[in-house]
């Protein structure tokens, strides 16, 4: 391959690439309405790890097209649900996503990222992160502002579709390295929750497939903000 069209295959890649973690124009667009559909069932069987009541406040970290607002939403029918992203093209998605909900005044998203996040501490029963903890900045301090929104006793939810020890490791390895994103184990997620300060973490796989969920409570007796 000559020198031009190497350059030129090498930055579709990048732009593919920034698309994955940050979408925008006709092409984010797209990519955020496709994963709508394909993290459905992912996020169904994560969610179904958390306990989750009617009248909760939820937040949705990354929350991408919204469909998992929309789900957390259905759930919470006396409860609020808020989601953050800091792609303004997917804040427009979800917002798009939740139109009816965000008009009755259950749903509000917001642009934010998951290291400054525009909340109180302590506001949220619930907080979910749906494909998205791999390029979180920093993920150790990340976590620890999670934690500081949640109640005591609130549960963090972490949903992936991918993670070290699934079938398709050296292959997805690969891919996560091109996208920039950490590729963690079970055993990694979970003393990484634990770090940041959450206690009863469990780490669950599911059979047959590459997901991964992990789960998380902020201690009720803790001292940390």
């Amino acid at each position: 391959m000559g020198i031009l069209p190497l350059i030129v295959s090498s930055g579709l890649v990048v732009w593919l690439v920034t698309q994955c973690r940050k979408p925008n124009g006709l092409l984010g667009r797209a990519i955020l309405a496709s994963m709508n559909v394909a993290h459905s069932g992912l996020t169904d069987w994560g969610l179904g790890k958390v306990s989750i009541h009617e009248s909760d406040t939820m937040l949705d970290v990354g929350c991408g097209g919204g469909r998992t607002v929309k789900k957390l939403a259905a759930m919470t029918p006396n409860g609020k649900v808020f989601g953050v992203d800091y792609s303004a093209a997917s804040v427009a998605a979800s917002r798009r996503t939740n139109a009816s909900e965000i008009a009755s005044g259950r749903v509000r998203i917001e642009q934010a990222s998951v290291a400054a996040l525009p909340f109180p501490d302590r506001t949220f029963d619930v907080v979910t992160a749906v494909e998205t903890h791999y390029y979180w900045p920093d993920l150790p301090a990340n976590l620890s502002e999670v934690r500081r929104v949640l109640k005591p006793g609130g549960s963090v939810v972490v949903i992936a579709e991918v993670h070290r020890q699934a079938r398709s490791g050296g292959a997805m390895g690969m891919v996560m390295r091109v996208l920039g994103g950490k590729y963690l184990s079970l055993e990694a997620h979970r003393e990484l929750l634990e770090g940041a300060g959450f206690a009863d973490v469990i780490a669950s796989h599911m059979p047959g497939t590459s997901w991964l969920c992990v789960v998380g409570r902020r201690p009720t007796d803790t001292v940390k903000s």
